[in-house]
């Protein structure tokens, strides 16, 4: 798959969302995160949700992105809301280097991205696997990073997890779907998670302040592989070459 432009890298945060049904959305947490081949996406509402209704309104996804011209593909590997069957496509337009909007091809929806100044530079990530099923990855752009841990096994089509939960016999299984955004600092502090589809995980460490961002040896050891996440696999996560991409669908 061929790079993504370097315009693109790095971490974006959406500003606004409008659509055709009258939504206008400005309080939305999101952030996208953008590495040269792939990309992790986290929206979560305010004030931040608690309960299992709550929790299950969040949205988020992780996989490869495509761009040709000014159309910009998702290709969604993980998705934290059942697959829609709906590409995931939007036409992009740069009003300036860090100020970027999107449209649907069919005008139904737009939304003002604009990037944040401290995660330009470093920017690296690695799909990983595990062998209970889940696949996940670990994202880095600037000062920031972005980790994702999917599901064991993917959601059924459905028009939204609340659906699912509804009826769910272990609702708990289908929240257990791990994105958490934060900061290296540097390296001053432990990797601080500022935002995650996991509540309890909000100011814990991703990892230590002793794990160099800028080693991706270091990163891809056993040792880390074997601790990330509120859930990390029996055997640790395995860094690998391709996403298996089971599910489909359409922001916002």
């Amino acid at each position: 798959m061929t790079a993504v432009p370097a315009s693109y890298l790095g971490v974006w945060q959406r500003t606004l969302l409008t659509t055709t049904a009258g939504l206008h959305d400005a309080s939305t947490q999101v952030y996208w995160l953008q590495t040269a081949e792939l990309f992790a996406d986290l929206r979560v509402p305010q004030p931040l949700p608690s309960s299992p209704a709550e929790l299950a309104l969040q949205a988020g996804f992780a996989g490869r992105t495509a761009i040709d011209g000014d159309i910009c593909q998702w290709h969604r590997a993980i998705d934290f809301q059942p697959p829609s069957g709906r590409d995931d496509i939007g036409r992009m337009h740069f009003e300036r280097p860090d100020y970027l909007l999107e449209d649907g091809l069919d005008g139904s929806y737009h939304e003002v991205w604009e990037r944040l100044p401290e995660s330009l530079g470093r920017n690296w990530g690695t799909w990983l696997s595990a062998a209970d099923g889940r696949q996940g990855c670990l994202l880095l752009a600037g000062d920031y990073f972005l980790f994702a841990a999917g599901r064991a096994q993917a959601l059924a089509p459905a028009d939204s997890l609340a659906e699912l939960l509804a009826v769910a016999a272990e609702p708990q299984a289908l929240l257990a779907f791990e994105l958490s955004f934060g900061r290296y600092a540097g390296g001053t502090q432990p990797w601080c998670i500022a935002l995650s589809t996991l509540p309890a995980r909000i100011g814990q460490a991703l990892l230590p302040a002793t794990i160099n961002a800028d080693s991706p040896a270091e990163l891809l050891s056993p040792a880390v592989l074997a601790t990330l996440g509120a859930q990390p696999p029996l055997g640790g996560w395995q860094a690998c070459d391709e996403a298996v991409f089971p599910c489909a669908g359409a922001k916002p």
